[in-house]
């Protein structure tokens, strides 16, 4: 029996995004459908490089193929990925999503999962960016090793100047700190700290990006308003520790993005410091914080519960020596760092569907 494109594209009508709630070629997520005797070959395009389904949809594509087409088939499936991006996103054209990164309370670890979050995304093969907007406490020159450090600038075609994002662990960085000196305190006025904020993303050549994240200064002020009602956001990350005196500060952080003046999809909640872990005994947790927190915040909301990251020494050790422990792969708390970019890329791609259908 000859094998047709149409046999191959029917067949793939039952593989379905278990996100998306719609099939594979509908959703035109299968490109490229070659067929040489009974070698079948197509590209299957997810939302996401970081996608967590990767995997599971290759594998139902292949048996569809097998149990609807022909059993005997070579199949051969090229995954790739292109990242999608929200109905509606006029400014920064360049960047398809612009991610917050949040918690309304201090001290929760929120720049260490800006930080470890952008690298996850950048080793699964995503063009990423992190603006360090934190004007109290800006950690992403420390972070990466860039204390000093002072970006290039140049000049546009109509005279304009450009702030040329230093480029680290693949990754294009810009932070408030490298505009002043480390040691000296900056007292900034609401409106001198906004305007300082809107150049990290209006004057700066981001170039391509597939997303921009955002570490953003604890609370709920003139930053968060500045940014939610200037710049297209596409979602925002609510990070919190397991007690409940930061879990009350970032319920009041969460609500803001549901305000209806602001109305930004809220991705989940990640859970810091969960449970403390010695290096050596990595089955040993002791919930020193409490346990849950962060769960139960997620379910309150009815937003989903994207990862828990525990305690360990070798956090705090790479995030002071430049080097985030996302870049360890093969490691436990990268491997944890790479399950949650995946689900927040995935959540990212729900939304974004959903935009489309209601635009």
């Amino acid at each position: 029996m000859i094998i047709t494109n149409e046999q191959v594209l029917n067949a793939l009508r039952n593989v379905e995004d278990p996100d998306l709630k719609k099939d594979l070629v509908t959703l035109n997520m299968i490109k490229d459908v070659r067929i040489e005797d009974r070698n079948v070959s197509f590209t299957l395009e997810l939302t996401t490089p970081a996608c967590p389904l990767k995997d599971m949809l290759k594998n139902a594509c292949l048996n569809a193929i097998k149990f609807f087409v022909a059993k005997d088939a070579e199949v051969h499936i090229n995954v790739t990925s292109r990242v999608t991006k929200p109905a509606d996103i006029s400014q920064l054209s360049q960047i398809k999503n612009i991610i917050l990164v949040s918690s309304g309370k201090g001290g929760v670890g929120k720049s260490t999962v800006a930080s470890n979050l952008a690298i996850a995304l950048a080793a699964n093969g995503a063009k990423t960016g992190l603006i360090d907007a934190d004007i109290y406490g800006p950690s992403v020159p420390t972070m990466f090793g860039l204390v000093g450090a002072k970006p290039a600038a140049r000049e546009t075609e109509d005279g304009k100047t450009l702030i040329l994002p230093i480029e680290k662990f693949g990754i294009k960085l810009l932070s408030l700190g490298f505009f002043a000196d480390p040691d000296q305190p900056v007292p900034w006025r609401g409106p001198m700290a906004s305007n300082a904020v809107k150049q990290l993303f209006n004057d700066a050549d981001w170039g391509e990006l597939d997303y921009l994240i955002v570490d953003l200064p604890p609370g709920t002020g003139d930053i968060h308003i500045t940014i939610t009602q200037t710049f297209p956001i596409a979602g925002a990350v609510i990070v919190t520790t397991p007690q409940q005196v930061a879990l009350a500060d970032t319920r009041k952080g969460l609500a803001m993005f549901r305000m209806p003046s602001i109305n930004i999809p809220v991705l989940g909640v990640i859970e810091n410091m969960a449970y403390f872990t010695p290096d050596e005994l990595p089955e040993n947790k002791y919930y020193i914080f409490g346990k849950d927190g962060g769960k139960h915040l997620a379910t309150s909301f009815e937003v989903p519960f994207l990862g828990e990251i525990p305690i360990v020494q070798s956090i705090t050790e790479g995030g002071d020596h430049g080097l985030p422990v996302a870049l360890n792969r093969g490691t436990v708390l990268a491997a944890c760092f790479s399950e949650i970019a995946g689900k927040v890329a995935q959540q990212l791609a729900i939304s974004n569907a959903q935009s489309v259908i209601t635009k």
